[in-house]
């Protein structure tokens, strides 16, 4: 009996002994080997994205010779109505005159010229599209765009030979750069109105004070004419 309990024993210790190693196989053969993927960096741009590049030299410039418009040289301050008036006065514009005004703003000089003095026609140039704009939308207001225009230039290039009148209210340094484009294109006789400042050593024919502010006129020479204060 003892020896039949003793093989009995061993018998079972034996089948449970395969059994143990079969599930631990079927476990093992279940199981796959898990590897961290090996991190590459993308160069590719993702679509729809943009990286930084520096701006080239030059690119500045060559928009400009592009005829793309560059910044206004002065912060653009409105000429009081008072003011306007006085240079319209001293100008002496008539019916057949015609006004440039030169860095317009939001177009008060040429609209007042046209609609009270009742002047030919007026234009204004300015630098700035906005306040091309601006100015536009007053004409329009002010019903008179049958003679009063607006154009989107630099007065440096501009046309402006054909006026009787010029307006301006720029600074003393560009009123002097302007000097010679003025004497140069002008026809003798032609009308010269500044606010506030002056044409470096060319004497004004006449000085206005206004509200304490300061209108000089100055009346464009026959050519080849000095314009100094000798």
């Amino acid at each position: 009996m003892k020896l039949q309990r003793k093989i009995h024993g061993l018998a079972l210790c034996a089948a449970l002994t395969i059994a143990g190693c079969a599930q631990s196989g079927a476990q093992s053969q279940g199981t796959q080997t898990k590897t961290s993927p090996t991190t590459q960096t993308n160069t590719t741009p993702t679509p729809g994205t943009t990286t930084a590049t520096p701006t080239p030299a030059g690119t500045q410039e060559k928009a400009l010779e592009a005829g793309q418009s560059r910044t206004p040289d002065v912060i653009y301050v409105p000429t009081p109505p008072e003011v306007v008036e006085a240079m319209l006065k001293v100008a002496n514009v008539k019916k057949d005159d015609v006004l440039y005004d030169l860095g317009s703003g939001d177009g008060r000089i040429p609209i007042t010229a046209v609609q009270k003095y009742g002047v030919r026609r007026a234009v204004g140039i300015d630098i700035d599209p906005q306040r091309i704009k601006e100015a536009n939308d007053n004409a329009k207001a002010a019903g008179v765009t049958d003679r009063v225009t607006f154009r989107n230039e630099d007065l440096f290039q501009a046309d402006f030979s054909e006026a009787t009148v010029v307006t301006l209210y720029l600074l003393d340094s560009l009123n002097e750069k302007l000097r010679p484009k003025l004497l140069r294109e002008l026809k003798p006789g032609t009308r010269i109105v500044s606010h506030a400042f002056r044409m470096g050593d060319w004497k004004p024919e006449q000085t206005l004070e206004v509200d304490g502010r300061t209108v000089y006129f100055w009346t464009v020479p026959a050519k080849g004419a000095a314009t100094s204060s000798q």
